[in-house]
């Protein structure tokens, strides 16, 4: 069977064959090459349309309010050697193919994720309302788990077309993916998942304690039920996509990729051999860009917040859209009215991450009294509610994820340290395992993140409430701008915020590829012959368009 992609729905282009393509993306004129573009905010989205507009000889210049590489966030411990806490993405699904061809490219490892009754974990413990289950499969869970899945299957078929669609993305048929996704569109954009669960006819025949459990155990990753008021079409894009299935997390840290990437010396028009994003920036990003406003001369200015104001013919924008607003001084006349709405309306969702290191993966040592390692993977409906495992060795040492929680769970510790938090965790984890010694094994400071405190984030990750189709569509299609006044082009978006995959580097990866396509563009260039990019093709395969009653000036 073909591998399942994240090909579409919305706009189903193959980035991965693009990137592939031995023409390369493209070309621009002669006296464009050396051209000074700016970039701000150096995560996933922003290294890597760095890195491609300078293979196509531009300049690209990038501003970084804080820290490098985004959301994209490995944090070492102190004084270990290389071992790490995945404060932001830490689960790649193989079916990302844009963010593996950069990953495989800088010479990356990756492996299986311990995620919940995957090999890679080994086992898993439900806990739930006091009682425990261990379990290595689903099929060693009572049988009211099985009913979940079966009945979560079946609402697919039911409801979303599932098997036709899915099979549809695997062949690539984008006429056949357009007729069965166009109409779920419009069914289930102001809809949200739980109505999706609680109104199907396959949960219908089910009582509350199948809705209860499938919320706090979920599918793939775990439990879902953070994600419950959210738009189905969320939901239904990461089943599609198989976001949720067959992930991996990378070796000695995610952040490396873009680290990598920062110093590669590609193959580059215009620039000699060793050029890289590193040498073209002198080593470093800019600092924090405060301001962006058009010049007399139609340039767009960038000012950092040292009071330095350059001018580009280009602007590209990873960072949170709420930014634009709150932290970055941005001429309204920038953006159609329309898209600031629908920048400002973007919502994010909250997350929490806890971490600690430990002298050794003592987690896989068997309890002689049952015979099971002494821990497992464990979802639970406690404070912890997710608490994975790393094993880097016998003879190095482990990391734990004591707690990932989303939503009201994260706010619960927001104000509280990050040795209350362990405190907590270890209480909570003290109740499923009484006779294990946690603290016994950690060693160093722990590592915590509460996104939604940071200045620069505001949030984990975008999650769509019912009706946000139309919000997305506006600033996904943003960087179509042949449409646009000559006053509002030239800005230009990308981030998983900004893509229909929010949470995914996937959807940084292909929204910056969006956006190289459209500064090329932008300033006089044209795809390769024989390789057509996004915006080629964006006029016969681009998103839906669901009924707006105002006209929208950059929205193609």
């Amino acid at each position: 069977m073909t591998a399942i992609t994240a090909f579409g729905p919305d706009f189903p282009f193959a980035y991965d064959d693009w990137l592939r393509h031995p023409a390369g993306l493209g070309r621009l004129p002669a006296d464009i090459a050396g051209t000074r573009v700016a970039i701000i905010g150096a995560g996933a989205a922003g290294i890597i349309a760095g890195f491609e507009l300078m293979k196509l000889g531009l300049r690209p210049i990038l501003y970084e309010s804080a820290r490098f590489g985004g959301r994209l966030r490995s944090e070492l411990f102190e004084g270990s050697d290389g071992i790490v806490a995945e404060l932001g993405g830490m689960r790649f699904p193989a079916s990302s193919r844009g963010f593996f061809h950069y990953l495989d490219m800088v010479g990356a490892r990756a492996r299986p994720f311990p995620n919940p009754l995957s090999r890679a974990a080994g086992s898993t413990v439900i806990d739930l309302e006091g009682e425990t289950l261990f379990a290595r499969s689903l099929y060693d869970l009572p049988p009211l788990y099985r009913e979940i899945a079966a009945a979560y299957d079946r609402a697919l078929a039911d409801q979303a077309a599932f098997p036709e669609l899915q099979a549809a993305i695997r062949a690539r048929d984008t006429a056949r993916i357009k007729t069965l996704w166009n109409p779920l569109v419009a069914a289930w954009d102001e809809r949200t998942f739980y109505d999706f669960i609680a109104g199907s006819e396959a949960f219908g025949a089910l009582d509350f304690r199948h809705r209860e459990v499938f919320g706090q155990v979920g599918f793939g990753t775990g439990g879902w039920d953070s994600d419950f008021p959210n738009s189905m079409l969320e939901i239904l894009r990461v089943n599609l996509l198989g976001l949720d299935d067959d992930q991996h997390f990378v070796e000695g840290g995610v952040e490396q990729v873009l680290h990598r990437l920062w110093r590669a010396c590609p193959p580059c028009a215009h620039w000699p051999e060793g050029t890289s994003l590193a040498a073209l920036n002198g080593g470093a990003t800019r600092s924090r860009a405060v301001a962006l406003a058009r010049d007399g001369a139609g340039r767009i200015t960038v000012t950092d917040q040292w009071g330095n104001a350059e001018g580009y013919d280009a602007v590209l924008v990873t960072c949170h859209s709420h930014l634009l607003t709150t932290a970055i001084d941005t001429d309204e006349r920038l953006f159609d009215q329309k898209v600031w709405m629908a920048l400002d309306r973007t919502r994010y969702m909250q997350a929490a991450k806890t971490f600690v290191m430990t002298d050794r993966p003592f987690w896989n040592d068997i309890d002689p009294a049952t015979g099971r390692p002494v821990m497992s993977m464990t979802l639970t409906d406690r404070l912890t509610r997710g608490t994975y495992f790393f094993d880097n060795g016998d003879d190095r040492p482990g990391v734990i994820c004591l707690s990932y929680s989303w939503m009201t769970d994260a706010l619960k510790v927001l104000p509280l340290s990050a040795e209350k938090r362990v405190d907590l965790a270890l209480k909570a984890l003290g109740q499923i395992y009484p006779g294990v010694d946690i603290a016994a094994h950690i060693r160093g400071n722990p590592i915590c993140v509460s996104w939604e405190a940071d200045e620069n984030f505001l949030g984990a990750f975008k999650g769509a409430l019912p009706g946000h189709y139309r919000y997305n569509h506006r600033v996904y299609g943003h960087f179509m701008q042949d449409r646009m006044p000559a006053h509002q082009r030239g800005l230009f978006l990308a981030g998983d915020g900004i893509s229909w995959t929010p949470a995914w580097v996937e959807g940084a990866v292909q929204t910056a590829l969006n956006a190289v396509w459209g500064i090329m563009t932008h300033l006089g260039g044209a795809s390769a012959p024989g390789n057509p990019g996004p915006g080629d093709l964006y006029p016969e395969l681009g998103p839906v368009a669901l009924p707006d009653p105002a006209s929208h000036s950059s929205h193609p």
